[in-house]
């Protein structure tokens, strides 16, 4: 999984419009909207997107969300060996 490709430019659930870039303004169709394909770095959706993009590729590879946390994923491969692996989400703003 391309993390960052992941996280910048993650699927969308729902439709969301955004005002035309400064400077990309179109001349006479100021008031036109741009519909976003991609989640952007910066919305607040990027980091839900990446989440469950990662939750998604962990599933495929036999990795099992814990019910107590779901940051922790666990993929058993024997009752002696095991996989825990814990997503740290640091916010900084």
């Amino acid at each position: 999984m391309d993390v960052k490709t992941a996280f910048l430019h993650g699927d969308l659930d729902k439709e969301i419009y955004m005002e035309q870039p400064e400077g990309f303004t179109i001349k006479g169709k100021e008031d036109y909207v741009c519909k976003l394909k991609k989640s952007l770095y910066g919305l607040k959706q990027a980091l839900r997107q990446w989440y469950k993009k990662f939750e998604s590729v962990m599933g495929e590879q036999g990795y099992r969300k814990t019910t107590s946390d779901h940051y922790v994923f666990v993929q058993k491969f024997s009752d002696d060996d095991f996989v825990i692996l814990l997503l740290s989400m640091l916010m900084i703003s």
